[in-house]
């Protein structure tokens, strides 16, 4: 099972979705670090052992910015906002939560929906 870390642009009811299925979600918010620039949000999901999930395109491009340069990170997901529903976030990422290996995820992008 995978740790997820939200960041600061995705929706509560997503959150609070996968909280009540039983997934273990920290946010960027609850962790005091709103506002973080985005390499410092994917640094602090390494340090945390969780993969990222989020909205941000350009959060997106500095992850494989990473790639490209063999820099380590935990993995990220990502959704297009207006194109992936809530309950289809929840439902994919719940999905990969439970049967992901943080390994699966290590220095990759993945994209929503599945």
């Amino acid at each position: 099972m995978i740790r997820l870390y939200m960041d600061e642009n995705v929706h509560g009811d997503i959150v609070r979705g996968l909280r009540h299925r039983g997934i273990d979600v920290l946010t960027v918010q609850e962790d005091g670090r709103a506002s973080s620039p985005d390499p410092d949000v994917l640094n602090r999901a390494i340090v945390l052992g969780r993969v990222l999930f989020s909205y941000d395109i350009d959060l997106i491009a500095e992850a494989t910015r990473r790639q490209r340069n063999g820099e380590a990170f935990t993995g990220v997901v990502y959704a297009r906002q207006n194109v992936v529903s809530v309950g289809k976030c929840i439902e994919d990422m719940e999905f990969l939560a439970l049967v992901g290996l943080p390994e699966d995820f290590t220095n990759q992008v993945r994209y929503l929906p599945l």
